[in-house]
């Protein structure tokens, strides 16, 4: 429903802009979300963005339309801005999405902005940029409610309505010693149900979801997820609480850590390429395929150096594709549900062992399987006991080795504190590629009396 939505929006608005229905379009660009009109702005050049953008007439709506935009886009459009109209509108967004988007500029455009903002606005985003993008600190908001643990439910309540009105997420209540450490939690519903006069440390909830400044933003999605908690409170190396990140930036998240993911397993860098122009995103795959144009070389020369088996028995030739293509299809298959595992939590390097022999015999099953299937086809064309026997052991030899490699190098990469997602894709393929091709002619001159 959502997406026949955001196609009539977009058809309707490119309809208005070729007929120059300027006061139409204003309309419609005004009563759209400015998170609507983000998905209109990825499909529009640059002059039809900036056209659009000057008739948003609520600052607001600018702010969450900022929020919303591709890196490369948001820097096309504020390129020719005044400093001080860019600040202005950042003004009105909460600090962390001002956080991200300040440090996606360069530092000669993004310093006179954070001058041009108010002093407690951009003191707040230059604490944000002390911290790295992709940690707890990087992505939290600095405004919470957070009140003394003496302080009553009925002085609770007054202190909401007076000074927290602005608050993004005041679904908790985070309580604190006169150090401002964390010492407890409630919620708006625990607040309100209480007698008037009871002090907030009696009803608090006082075991803690917490997570560092340093914490991982991965980590911390999955805290948000396996207890289902609307906002994790982000504290300092003493306990002091700092911000919170709220499930809204969770979601973003999981949304960034899948895409980055799924693209380094398909060997297509890390970042989403689709609204980059031919140039960028030719650079950004060229070094991806190089480890698989490397790999196609050795592969070529293993064929080569068994060029004559391959002129006295032209029919090998004919299995190399199918005995590469099945390495490789459960080396990336192996390699892809340990990533993901690891990704989620649902695996963990200690399982290292257990999970590698896992898919070792989940290899050597299949490749029997389908040893035994392919190499009954090659005794069918060819009648050939010792061919049929070369390609289903090869089969299997290459579909066991494919699994131990798939699952053991993403476990290894974690265990280096480094990024299993990019020990999928070409590397394994190619590797698979390589090995398979070389284990098939080892195997098939061997049997076949060369």
């Amino acid at each position: 429903m959502q997406s026949d939505r955001s196609k009539i929006l977009i058809e309707s608005i490119k309809r208005l802009l070729r007929r120059g229905a300027a006061s139409h379009l204003k309309k419609i660009v005004n009563k759209t979300h400015g998170a609507d009109l983000s998905v209109v702005f990825h499909s529009l050049p640059l002059s039809s963005q900036l056209q659009l953008f000057n008739m948003i007439e609520v600052t607001e709506q600018k702010g969450v339309l900022f929020s919303e935009l591709e890196e490369d886009i948001f820097q096309d459009l504020i390129e020719d801005m005044k400093v001080e109209d860019v600040a202005g509108i950042l003004e009105t967004m909460p600090a962390d999405d001002v956080a991200d988007l300040i440090g996606q500029l360069p530092e000669e455009k993004s310093t006179p902005i954070l001058e041009k903002m108010n002093k407690e606005g951009s003191d707040e985003v230059e604490d944000l940029l002390s911290y790295k993008d992709d940690s707890a600190g990087g992505i939290m908001v600095p405004d919470f409610i957070a009140l003394r643990e003496d302080v009553t439910a009925k002085e609770a309540i007054e202190s909401l309505q007076k000074e927290y009105l602005d608050v993004e997420m005041p679904f908790y209540l985070y309580a604190v010693d006169e150090y401002s450490k964390l010492v407890g939690v409630s919620s708006l519903r625990q607040l309100v149900v209480v007698p008037p006069e009871t002090p907030l440390k009696e009803f608090m909830t006082t075991d803690v979801f917490s997570v560092q400044t340093d914490t991982d933003q991965e980590e911390v999605a999955r805290i948000v997820a396996r207890y289902d908690i609307l906002a994790v409170p982000v504290v300092d190396d003493t306990n002091r609480l700092m911000g919170i990140v709220t499930v809204d930036d969770v979601l973003d998240i999981i949304r960034q850590e899948a895409t980055e993911d799924i693209l380094r397993m398909a060997g297509a860098g890390e970042e989403f390429i689709e609204t980059k122009s031919i140039f960028k995103s030719t650079r950004i795959r060229l070094p991806w395929l190089f480890a698989s144009c490397i790999g196609g070389i050795i592969a070529f020369f293993i064929i080569g150096h068994f060029e004559i088996a391959l002129n006295k028995f032209v029919y090998l030739a004919a299995f190399i594709p199918v005995i590469m293509g099945m390495g490789g299809n459960i080396g990336t298959q192996s390699s892809t549900i340990v990533v993901r595992g690891l990704a989620t939590g649902r695996l963990s390097i200690r399982d290292i062992w257990q999970v590698v022999f896992k898919e070792l015999m989940i290899g050597c099953i299949l490749g029997l399987v389908y040893g035994i299937l392919i190499g009954t086809v090659a005794h069918i064309q060819f009648s050939k006991g010792a061919l049929a026997l070369a390609v289903g052991l090869s089969v299997i030899t290459s579909m066991s080795v494919a699994a131990l490699i798939g699952s053991s190098i993403p476990m290894a990469f974690a265990r280096l504190n480094i990024d299993p997602a990019v020990a999928t894709g070409p590397f394994v393929t190619t590797a698979m590629d390589i090995i398979s091709v070389f284990v098939y002619f080892m195997i098939a001159t061997a049997l076949l009396g060369l």
